[in-house]
């Protein structure tokens, strides 16, 4: 059904009713792909956390993934006309997010500022949705709560006792607001483009022209020489990128669009690992306790 055009209006109205009433619970397969999606956006957010300069690392990352975006692109069909304003709407809110990340990493650990801006926006995501009419079920929103719980608790505690950095702490939530706002934006846009790969891919080919137009203005002549010398961890950054996100999508394509955003957000889980295992943050018993919400919240959204 979703790989033609509607043949009718009475089809077209059929396949929306179809997206309207997509059950809030995941399935097994597709949940653990978000899954995945979720280890690999850790990945590259700890790439850029340790990263000795984060506005140009950003800047390769978004430049890479454009570059192998454009190698498919050739290979695939154009997002179907109804996507395109949703697409670009959503290349001018990944800009900001991405300038975003690089200012709220700059004195944030990756284990309290990354589970702060991922824990609201799941929250909004379901707000926002359930206003376009597609609530959650009790068990979803619950599940959804818990999450938000689990991802914010332990941020909280740490901005209460110092450790994210006082001039760039609001950085973390403002990106919870962007995150949420790309998540809406992309899940109806995916759903009307009719090639879940094929929206993504043109997000990532344009959205890196804005992105390198900034580091050029910014940064000037040293972006050439960081990208040469850098180009290794922009590849790797832009295909857990790309691989992460394209999966999400995919995923909002198929199944309720606020439970893949709160299942995708036990991202949170790796990303405290990371920052703990690779990154050398300290792991704390309101990290701990943060995770454990965020599985309860997972469960509940899978059989909820």
């Amino acid at each position: 059904l979703q790989g033609r055009r509607p043949r009718s209006h009475e089809e077209l109205h059929q396949r929306q009713d179809l997206f309207a009433s997509l059950a809030a619970v995941i399935s097994t397969p597709v949940a653990l792909l978000v899954l995945l999606s979720a280890l690999l956006h850790a990945g590259w957010n700890c790439l850029l956390k340790a990263s000795p300069d984060r506005l140009l690392d950003t800047v390769g990352l978004a430049v890479a993934g454009s570059l192998l975006s454009a190698c498919l692109l050739p290979f695939l069909p154009l997002p179907a006309p109804a996507s395109l304003p949703w697409l670009g709407a959503t290349i001018i809110v990944h800009v900001a997010y991405f300038l975003g990340l690089v200012e709220t990493y700059r004195d944030n650990d990756l284990s309290l500022a990354y589970p702060l801006m991922r824990g609201i926006a799941p929250v909004l995501v379901a707000l926002c949705m359930a206003a376009l009419g597609e609530p959650l079920g009790t068990g979803g929103v619950l599940g959804v709560v818990l999450i938000g719980i689990g991802i914010t608790l332990p941020s909280w505690f740490a901005l209460r006792q110092r450790a994210c950095g006082n001039s760039r702490r609001w950085y973390a939530a403002g990106n919870a607001v962007i995150i949420a706002a790309y998540t809406v934006i992309d899940g109806i846009g995916v759903r009307l483009s009719e090639s879940a790969t094929s929206y993504t891919l043109w997000l990532f080919f344009l959205d890196a022209w804005g992105i390198l137009a900034i580091g050029v203005w910014r940064r000037g002549g040293s972006l050439a020489t960081h990208l040469r010398r850098r180009w290794a961890p922009a590849v790797a950054g832009s295909l857990l990128s790309v691989g992460s996100y394209g999966i999400v999508l995919w995923a909002m394509s198929v199944a309720s669009i606020p439970a893949v955003a709160a299942l995708r957000e036990s991202s949170v889980v790796f990303a405290t690992l990371l920052g703990h295992y690779l990154l050398k943050e300290p792991m704390g018993q309101w990290r701990l306790m943060g995770a454990l919400f965020v599985a309860l919240g997972a469960v509940l959204l899978r059989w909820g």
